[in-house]
This record gives C-alpha cells, structure tokens and sequence, in this order.
C-alpha cells in the first residue's frame, strides 16, 4: 500500500524523488518487521485485558501435567494479536500486485479461522478437546487443496491469467502437463538436483507441507514461548530464501530457481518475525497469554506454504526440526500405543508423555529449560539450513 503510493507521489512531482527508498525490498522488510512490532507490542496489553474480560481462558485436560493446572484460566486466542500484527503490516508494506503473499495471507488467514473455531469451543463450551479432529482435518485439507492447486500452476507463471490457462489445459489434456524443473523437489547440498514430482506430486506435497506444519506448530505450542521463537527463527530464515530465489542475480550465483516475485514473501516473513516478537513478550515464562489454535494453526501453515513457493520444503523440514520431532513423538505414542494394546492386551506408552516437551518435564527438566534448549536446537537448525545456501 506504501509502495503504492510512494510510487504515485513520485510520479507527480520531482520534489518526492525520495521515496525511491520505498521501492527498495530490503529497506520495507526492516519496516515490516519493526511495524509488527510495535502494533504487538503497543496492542498487546488492550487485546490481553480485552481477553480476560470475556473469559477466554485456557481450559487444561485433566491428564496434562500437574505443573500446567496453575495456567487454567490464563487467556488464551492471543494468537489474533500475530494475526492482527501481521496483517496489517505486510498490508502496508508489499506489493499489492504480488499474488504469492496474497496466497500466504489466504492461506494463514484460512487456518486462522480454523483454529478461532476450535479456541472458541474450548473456551464458549468448555471442552478442552475443541473441534474434533476429523472436522479440523477436512478444513485443513480443502484449503490445503487449494493452495495446492494454485501453486503447482503459478511457481512457472507470473499472472493469475495464466494460472488459469494452465489448470485448464492440465484437465482438457487428460492430467498430463510437464512441468519445469524449479517445480521438482529441490535437493540441498546438491547443485540443480531436483526430483521430478509431476502435477499430483506437486500438489500432493504441498498438501502435506502445508497442513503439516500446521499441526506440527499447533502440537508444539505447550509450553510458554516454545512454539513462537522457533518460529520467528524459521520464519527469518525462509526469508532469506525468498529473497535468494526472487533475486534473477543470486538465484543464478548460487545455483537456486529463480521464482520470480517470491522475493518479496521477504516482506511477510519480516512481519511475521516482528510480530512474533511482540507476542513473545508477553508470551515468556510466566506467559500472560497463549497464541492457541488461532496463531500456532496459522502460522504452520504460513511456514508450509512459504517453504513450497521458495522450493525449500526439505529445508523447512531441518530447520524446523523441532517441530518434526514433536509431531512424529505424538504418531509415534499413538502407534506404539494401539500395537502394544492390541498384542498384549494393555497399551504401553513409548515415551512418558507426549509431545516430546512433556516427555523432557516428566524426567525433571524445567519449563524453562526445555523451551531454551529447544531454542537453542532451532538456532543450530537453521544454521544448517542456511549453509545450504551456498554449500552445494
């Protein structure tokens, strides 16, 4: 919007040449970050005192830890202040005319509202259990789809026309369409290596990607501040790709698909980095509010969607490994569960408690303790993700 009219005041008088600094990416980056910024954390105490107000409290399950029960009642949808930071940040600050951050906002703003509904049943009907997941899944997978959809046509095509053209042609063809290279799964450390995945391995990739992370997020976000700084992090260095990628110069140097336009997701990410800053601020140990569904849903799935337009799916997989690992300690409990039950009659548990942050508080670890290593982990993740930039 900024940019916008920057651009308008130049072309009516000399006298505004200097908003050329508008049109810098890296200068609204810096400005997107520190606009979320403040807007968390200058909102942050009204939305806070607003929550308390209508009893949005956090309801805990009666099997969490004993530790948690002292949280029961702190206010919880906090996650709409990240939104809200967010939103109105990258709003001033993007191209409007770019469609790759219109289709993240879609998308974050989509499992936003999956996540509103399932916070409000916790909290308006007191189930602590929310939406139920089969109800939460086909939401999930009908914007995942469509995300999916979008995306597989418009990585290769620069107008929506032409997206609209391809995904024609793809169903009169019979399904058959090959598409170029920068659409395969990109491999790191390996120069211009990329798996061929075809237009259902695309989308059912992204699929995947994007409604994976997601949950992976949402399973994460249990103790105070450890979903949000990994984010932050993650987030920041997506960004880093987004530019590589949306930059013809730096995308050849080092051996990267040049997407043209995803540089400036630059942008979305710098907003999502401030305002997960913000919200952390009121978010560290003793937290004085929860993101719940609404933020941790939304921002998964903004990670995802990202990772997907930048090509870097494997490299959101390392980066966000602490994610990961609290997913697959949930499927894995599940599993050994349900074997364990049904072979010998009584379910046996793999770990104490999972996700994985509570399997750590059951052997005497400290909140405090797992959410800073678990930083500390993401950091030196990211690390690695980032040498992938040039070890290739």
């Amino acid at each position: 919007m900024l940019l916008s009219l920057a651009q308008w005041l130049q072309a009516m008088s000399p006298e505004f040449g200097y908003f050329r600094v508008f049109q810098y990416l890296t200068f609204r980056a810096v400005m997107a970050a520190l606009t979320a910024l403040l807007i968390g954390l200058i909102a942050g105490p009204f939305v806070i005192r607003r929550l308390t107000h209508l009893k949005i409290g956090q309801p805990i399950r009666e099997y969490a830890m004993q530790t948690h029960l002292s949280k029961s009642g702190t206010p919880t949808m906090g996650g709409v202040l990240i939104l809200l930071s967010i939103g109105i940040s990258t709003l001033l600050w993007f191209d409007l005319s770019n469609r790759f951050v219109w289709i993240v906002l879609i998308v974050t703003l989509g499992f936003g509202a999956i996540g509103w509904a399932d916070d409000w049943r916790k909290v308006v009907h007191k189930d602590p259990e929310g939406m139920r997941s089969r109800e939460k899944y086909l939401w999930q997978s009908v914007i995942g789809l469509l995300a999916a959809l979008y995306l597989v046509f418009s990585i290769s095509e620069s107008s929506n026309l032409r997206v609209l053209e391809l995904f024609f042609s793809w169903v009169q063809s019979g399904f058959d369409v090959n598409l170029p290279p920068k659409a395969g799964l990109q491999l790191p450390f390996f120069k211009e290596i990329s798996y061929p995945l075809g237009v259902f391995g695309f989308v059912l990739l992204t699929y995947l990607v994007i409604v994976g992370s997601s949950n992976a997020v949402n399973l994460t976000d249990g103790l105070d501040g450890l979903a949000i700084m990994p984010v932050v992090m993650v987030g920041s260095a997506l960004g880093v790709f987004a530019y590589v990628t949306g930059s013809a110069v730096y995308s050849k140097y080092l051996f990267f698909p040049h997407i043209p336009g995803s540089g400036e997701l630059l942008i979305f990410c710098s907003a999502m980095a401030g305002a997960g800053l913000a919200f952390l601020w009121f978010n560290t140990h003793p937290a004085q509010v929860f993101m719940g569904d609404v933020g941790a849903l939304a921002l998964g799935a903004a990670l995802g969607t990202i990772a997907v337009i930048v090509r870097q799916e494997i490299v959101l997989a390392i980066m966000g490994g602490i994610f990961v690992a609290e997913a697959v300690s949930v499927m894995l409990q599940v599993m050994y569960y349900k074997y364990t039950r049904a072979r010998y009659g009584a379910g046996r548990r793999l770990f104490k408690m999972a996700p994985l942050h509570h399997h750590f508080e059951k052997n005497g670890w400290k909140e405090t303790q797992v959410v800073v290593r678990f930083w500390i982990i993401t950091m030196l993740l990211c690390l690695v993700g980032l040498s992938t930039l040039k070890l290739r």
